[in-house]
C-alpha cells in the first residue's frame, strides 16, 4: 500500500478544482456544453479578440482547457496537462489585461488564478493520488516540466504576440478611418 500524507490530498483537491473548472470551461467552447457557444460561436468570438483563425483558435483553447483540465484533475502528464491550460490562461489573461485585474470589471484575475494553478501543478507534480503515480510516474519525468513549459511559453508569446498585432492593426485602421471622417 502506497502512503500519502496531507500534501498529497492538498495536491489531489487542487488538481479536482483546478482541473474540473477548465474541462467545464473547455467542453464550453469544444462542445456548448453548460450553455458555452460551440466551436461556431467560440470561433467567431476568438476571431473578434484578434486570435485567427477563430476556429482553429477555439479549437486549440477548447483543448488546452478540456483536455489540459481533464488530465491535471486525474493527475495524468501532468507537466504537459498543467503547460497547456497554463498557456491557454495566459491567452485568455491577454484578452482581459486592458479591462484591470478585477474580473467584476472584465479584467484577467480568473484567468491568471487558473493559470497560475495549473503551472504551478506541473512543476509541483500530481502528488501520490494520480493516475501519473499509478503508471511509475513515467508521464511525469523531472526533464519534462522545464520542456512543457518552455514550449508552452514560446508558443503562447508568439501566439498573443500575433494576437496584439493585429488588435494594435485593427485600432489604427479605425483611428484612421474616424480621421478620414472628421476631415471631409
Amino acid at each position: 500500500m502506497t502512503c500519502f500524507d496531507r500534501r498529497d490530498l492538498g495536491l489531489l483537491l487542487l488538481r479536482l478544482g483546478t482541473g474540473g473548472v477548465l474541462a467545464a470551461h473547455g467542453t464550453q467552447k469544444l462542445f456548448g456544453w453548460f450553455g458555452g457557444p460551440g466551436i461556431a460561436g467560440t470561433g467567431q468570438a476568438m476571431e473578434s479578440m484578434g486570435y485567427a483563425p477563430g476556429r482553429a483558435s477555439a479549437t486549440a483553447a477548447g483543448l488546452a482547457e478540456a483536455g489540459g483540465g481533464t488530465l491535471l484533475a486525474l493527475g495524468l502528464a501532468t507537466p504537459a496537462a498543467g503547460a497547456a491550460a497554463a498557456g491557454a490562461m495566459a491567452g485568455a489573461s491577454a484578452v482581459h489585461a486592458p479591462n484591470g485585474f478585477f474580473a467584476q470589471e472584465g479584467g484577467y484575475e480568473f484567468a491568471a488564478s487558473l493559470g497560475l494553478a495549473s503551472a504551478g501543478l506541473a512543476v509541483a507534480g500530481p502528488g501520490r493520488l494520480s493516475l501519473d503515480r499509478a503508471f511509475g510516474d513515467v508521464f511525469n519525468r523531472g526533464w519534462m516540466v522545464p520542456v512543457a513549459l518552455g514550449v508552452t511559453a514560446a508558443v503562447t508569446a508568439a501566439v498573443v504576440g500575433a494576437r496584439n498585432c493585429r488588435v494594435r492593426r485593427t485600432a489604427e485602421e479605425a483611428a484612421g478611418e474616424q480621421e478620414a471622417l472628421f476631415e471631409q
